[in-house]
């Protein structure tokens, strides 16, 4: 049935594209992780394929903000492994000192005089040298965009922390807001614009159409990877955490309707972003032509790299 389902989303009408340097930022990135002790063998990080996924996802663009983007998908997805796989998310408890040490290292604005944090472990330092390389690029808009994103991701977590300790399943609209959040995906999204030079001013930034917009490819990117993840989440006992298992649990559905009804609901939100997007292009002047460019290109590549990478398998 999940073959079925993932055979029934729709493919992103966008052309699919990947960075030149992506194989080259492979290799530093996954160096990078085992400098700051995020990894020890590697194994999980490589079939995780983070590089792969930046590169579909900033096709264009500076090796080193590609380099910034794949380290920053590095260390998500480490974090989410660490929660997930490893135990540190199963209660607020247990993930709230480490929370509070990474709030710590996002207080700090990247500061490049600041010392490095102590007791963050190598969550803490990777982060840290993170915010410091998105300082140093220049735009101020741009980090504090980065921090808070980061802080939203950081406070989601513990979101789901709390649903595992008391073996709770949010119902569907709780899900949907949250797990925009909780994929880590506003803060990609800052660092592509970073890499492409799609650095929109506040008063882009805050118009409605474009925040909608930016909701739709924060959906289109969890449920996409909700339906690929589905099948491994799954293995080891049902995972509350998924698009697929909340709509089940809210209908009374069995699995199949479930997964189907879950991409039915990618696709609707696919032909409602492809219709938001034409109108904000007719409107919204040359510079939003580029974010929205690289609202496709990470549309695009979760769809494409879902369908190779070995970290769902």
């Amino acid at each position: 049935m999940r073959t079925f389902a993932i055979s029934a989303l729709h493919e992103p009408p966008f052309p699919a594209r990947r960075h030149e340097a992506t194989d080259r930022v492979a290799e530093e990135s996954l160096a990078w992780a085992r400098h700051f002790g995020l990894i020890t063998n590697g194994h999980r990080l490589q079939r995780a394929d983070p590089a792969g996924l930046a590169g579909r996802a900033c096709p264009d663009g500076p090796v080193g903000q590609l380099r910034l983007l794949a380290d920053l998908v590095c260390w998500l997805f480490v974090m989410d492994d660490t929660c997930d796989e490893d135990g540190l998310g199963d209660a607020p408890t247990r993930l709230a000192p480490t929370v509070a040490v990474l709030l710590d290292v996002l207080d700090r604005h990247g500061d490049p005089t600041a010392p490095l944090p102590t007791g963050g472990g190598a969550l803490g330092d990777a982060l840290d040298d993170l915010c410091r390389r998105v300082r140093v690029s220049g735009h101020a808009g741009m980090f504090l965009r980065f921090a808070s994103q980061v802080r939203q991701y950081l406070m989601a977590l513990l979101w789901e922390a709390a649903n595992r300790e008391h073996s709770r399943t949010p119902g569907v609209r709780e899900y949907v807001q949250m797990r925009r959040h909780t994929g880590g995906v506003p803060p990609t999204l800052t660092l592509t614009d970073l890499a492409i030079g799609a650095a929109a001013g506040p008063t882009l930034r805050a118009e409605p159409a474009l925040a909608a917009l930016d909701l739709l490819a924060a959906d289109l990117i969890c449920w996409c990877n909700d339906v690929f993840s589905y099948g491994k989440e799954n293995r080891a006992g049902p995972d509350v955490h998924n698009l697929v298992s909340v709509i089940a649990a809210e209908t009374g559905g069995d699995e199949a309707s479930a997964l189907r009804a879950a991409a039915d609901r990618f696709n609707r939100a696919l032909a409602a972003y492809l219709e938001a997007e034409a109108a904000l292009l007719a409107t919204g002047g040359a510079a939003v032509r580029p974010v929205l460019r690289g609202r496709r290109h990470w549309i695009r590549a979760t769809y494409d790299w879902s369908r190779v990478a070995a970290r769902y398998a």
